[in-house]
């Protein structure tokens, strides 16, 4: 099976942001222009997710519907699923999702941490039971806020 790896970036409030879609699922998404090579949108995929992005971050859209794979197995799986069962606009803590899961909430964590594909898997819903808790993305808790804000969670935040 031939696989194909396509790229496409955009500006958004919280800074550049790019996707990567491999064999027609988007696998990975980060911050910043450094990757190598990016495409503009011209496969259908890249366009659609940079698309539903653009409507995210104008505050059009509630549920990204672009196929994903983020690679994981396991309990990262499992928490990446809890994640992307989290409306817009609702948060849950480490703690939450370590008695939904029976694993620890240091695992969460690690899951959390480590999840290829954020803002379109809301890693950033999660919260520590005494405050924001951490964020791996570029600009960390700062982005994590400005992301809570747009989804209009801000009332968790005070």
């Amino acid at each position: 099976m031939k696989t194909v790896q396509q790229r496409a970036g955009l500006a958004t409030p919280v800074g550049p942001v790019w996707v990567e879609a491999v064999d027609g699922a988007i696998t990975c998404a980060g911050w910043g222009t450094d990757r190598d090579s990016l495409d503009g949108p011209d496969a259908p995929l890249l366009a659609q997710t940079i698309a539903e992005l653009r409507a995210y971050f104008d505050g059009r859209l509630t549920r990204f519907t672009v196929p994903l794979n983020p690679g994981v197995t396991g309990l990262s799986a499992r928490v990446l699923d809890a994640m992307l069962a989290i409306p817009l606009g609702e948060t849950r803590t480490y703690g939450d999702l370590a008695r939904d899961l029976n694993a620890p909430a240091q695992a969460i964590g690690q899951a959390c941490g480590g999840n290829p594909i954020p803002i379109l898997i809301p890693c950033h819903r999660i919260l520590s039971s005494t405050g924001l808790g951490g964020y791996s993305g570029a600009g960390g808790v700062e982005t994590k806020v400005a992301l809570l804000k747009l989804e209009g969670a801000a009332s968790l935040l005070i």
